[in-house]
C-alpha cells in the first residue's frame, strides 16, 4: 500500500506523472488544440494505457485524467450532460491501474468561466467543481492545475476545503512573466495559497524546465511549505517563455521536444532547488519520466542495454564498440 501523499513528501521528494493532453493527440485520438477528457468513457483503454506507462516508468502518483472536465468546458464540445460519467470513469481508470503500487491525485483546472468582479460567475464555477470534486470520489488526494488567476486557484482550493477530506496541491501557470493575470505574483501567491490551507503549492505547465527555475526559485523564496514543480517537455526561448506561444503550438510541436535526459537534469536540479513534488506536464512522456526516476534515485536498472561482444545476436551489437557507443555504465 502506498504511503499517504503528506507523509512520502515529509520523507523525499515525490515523483509525479506526465503529461496526457499532447501524448493523446499524437497517438491520434484528438485533433490538435486544447480538448477535453470525454476520451475516458470514449476511448478508455487509451487512458488507461498511458497510465501504465507512467506507472511502468517510475511514476509515484497517476493524475486523473480530467484535465477541462468541468460542465462549462465540456459544453463546448457538446458533452456538457456526461460531465459527471466522465470525471467517474476517469477516476475509475486511475484507480484501477494504480491499484495498491501508486497514488491517485483528482485533477481539477481553469474553467475558462472565472470573472474576478462577477459573483454569479463566481458561483457558477464553484459549482462546477463541487459536480468535479464530487465525481472524483475515493482519490488519495486533489491537484487543481493550470491557474492563470489566482482568484480562481483560490475559490478551487476553497471548494476543495469544503467538499473534500484529503490533500490539496494547487498548481498555477505562468507565460510572460512571474505575474498571473489577474496581477498576483508568484511569490505572495504562493503565501496566500499556504495560509489558506494549501498543503502544497507550485507551478506546472506553459514553461520548459529553464524558463520554469525562476518561477521555482521565487516561489520557494516564499516559504518552507511543500513545493511542486511540473514543466512541459517542449524547448521555448526566452522571447517566448510559453510553449503556447510559440510557432510550433500546437501541430508542429515535435522537433521543439526535450530528451529524457533534459527532463532528468531538471528533475535533480528542481530537487536541488528544494521542489519536494516533481513531475512533468504536456509533452513529458514515459521515457521522460523513466529518466527524471533515475535521477532522483528512484530507479537503477541500466540506462542502455549492455551487449555481450563475445556473443552478438545483431549487428547492432556486432559494431557496438565500433560505433564508439560501448556500454553504459
Amino acid at each position: 500500500m502506498a504511503k499517504p501523499i503528506l507523509t512520502q513528501l515529509q520523507e523525499g521528494v515525490v515523483l509525479g506523472d506526465g503529461g496526457y493532453i499532447v501524448a493523446l493527440e499524437q497517438r491520434g485520438y484528438v485533433v490538435a488544440g486544447a480538448f477535453t477528457p470525454e476520451l475516458a468513457v470514449e476511448h478508455p483503454n487509451a487512458i488507461r494505457s498511458m497510465h501504465e506507462e507512467m506507472l511502468n516508468a517510475g511514476a509515484e502518483v497517476l493524475q486523473v485524467m480530467a484535465f477541462y472536465g468541468s460542465r462549462e468546458k465540456l459544453r463546448t464540445v457538446g458533452q456538457a450532460d456526461r460531465t459527471f460519467e466522465i470525471n467517474r470513469a476517469a477516476t475509475r481508470i486511475a484507480q484501477e491501474v494504480a491499484g495498491e503500487t501508486a497514488l491517485v491525485a483528482g485533477d481539477l483546472s481553469a474553467t475558462w468561466k472565472w470573472q474576478p468582479d462577477s459573483p454569479s460567475a463566481q458561483a457558477l464555477v464553484a459549482d462546477m467543481f463541487d459536480e468535479q470534486i464530487e465525481a472524483q470520489d475515493g482519490v488519495d488526494f486533489f491537484i487543481g492545475e493550470t491557474f492563470w488567476n489566482f482568484g480562481e486557484a483560490l475559490l478551487c482550493l476553497e471548494r476543495l476545503k469544503a467538499k473534500s477530506t484529503v490533500p490539496t496541491m494547487i498548481t498555477l501557470s505562468f507565460r510572460g512573466s512571474n505575474v498571473l493575470d489577474d496581477g498576483v505574483t508568484a511569490a505572495d501567491a504562493t503565501r496566500r495559497l499556504h495560509d489558506a490551507g494549501a498543503d502544497v503549492v507550485g507551478t506546472n505547465c506553459m514553461r520548459d524546465p529553464a524558463r520554469t527555475y525562476p518561477i521555482i526559485e521565487e516561489m520557494r523564496d516564499a516559504g518552507d511549505g511543500f513545493l511542486a514543480a511540473q514543466p512541459v517537455a517542449y524547448r521555448c526561448s526566452w522571447d517566448v517563455p510559453y510553449f503556447t506561444g510559440t510557432s510550433a503550438f500546437p501541430d508542429n510541436l515535435d522537433p521543439t521536444t526535450m530528451t529524457r535526459h533534459e527532463m532528468g537534469e531538471f528533475a535533480a536540479k528542481a530537487q536541488a532547488l528544494g521542489v519536494n513534488y516533481v513531475g512533468g506536464c504536456c509533452g513529458v512522456i514515459g521515457s521522460h519520466i523513466r529518466e527524471m526516476a533515475r535521477a532522483l534515485g528512484k530507479f537503477s536498472a541500466p540506462a542502455v542495454w549492455q551487449p555481450n561482444p563475445l556473443a552478438p545476436m545483431s549487428e547492432t551489437e556486432q559494431h557496438w564498440e565500433q560505433r564508439g557507443a560501448g556500454p553504459v555504465e
